[in-house]
């Protein structure tokens, strides 16, 4: 950031107002959710692909580099991709707001004031019951839609709810 001049011999640095990173990370099975899902879904194409060439003996190389292509996409999709998604998603509720990163390619910083919440929920798919896990969502007064928080080990979301609701109880904005 540049410094800048106001009076004779004293230099002021602007204020930068940029996030502070959420300081949690979602449980670290996350990884096996982020991967489980994709990996059913490749199964699938690679079946379809199997099928392919039992019906069909005259593409043999085309067959082979479908089957190729499909390999390095679903193991790209199966573990690079929940390995980023978990270095990179962090979340944090303070007595102030509920903070939130996640992405991978496109990342979404958000913040969301604890006088703004209307609703905290707790959701766990058929997935994350098997891995002991929970997303809590947070529904707020805003355009940008609720603030999901992925991937938390079961006591930790239901500590979280506990404590959003404590919190947003003593901070009676009007939510709008």
């Amino acid at each position: 950031m540049p410094e800048r001049t106001v009076t004779p011999g004293r230099t002021v640095t602007p204020e930068r107002t940029v996030m502070a990173e959420p300081a949690w990370r979602p449980s670290p099975r996350a990884r096996m959710l982020w991967a489980i899902g994709p990996a059913v879904g490749w199964a699938v194409v690679l079946v379809a692909e199997l099928i392919w060439i039992a019906a069909d003996g005259d593409h043999r190389a085309a067959q082979a580099t479908a089957v190729v292509a499909t390999l390095v996409v679903a193991a790209l999709s199966v573990i690079v991709v929940p390995l980023w998604r978990y270095a990179v998603h962090r979340w944090e509720v303070t007595d102030e707001a509920v903070y939130t990163r996640t992405g991978w390619i496109t990342q979404e910083s958000r913040v969301a004031p604890i006088t703004r919440v209307q609703t905290v929920d707790t959701q766990r798919g058929p997935l994350e019951r098997l891995l002991g896990l929970a997303t809590v969502t947070v529904t707020t007064a805003s355009s940008a839609g609720a603030v999901r928080i992925s991937a938390l080990d079961r006591p930790v979301a239901e500590q979280t709810v506990a404590r959003l609701t404590e919190v947003a109880a003593r901070h009676r904005g009007d939510a709008t």
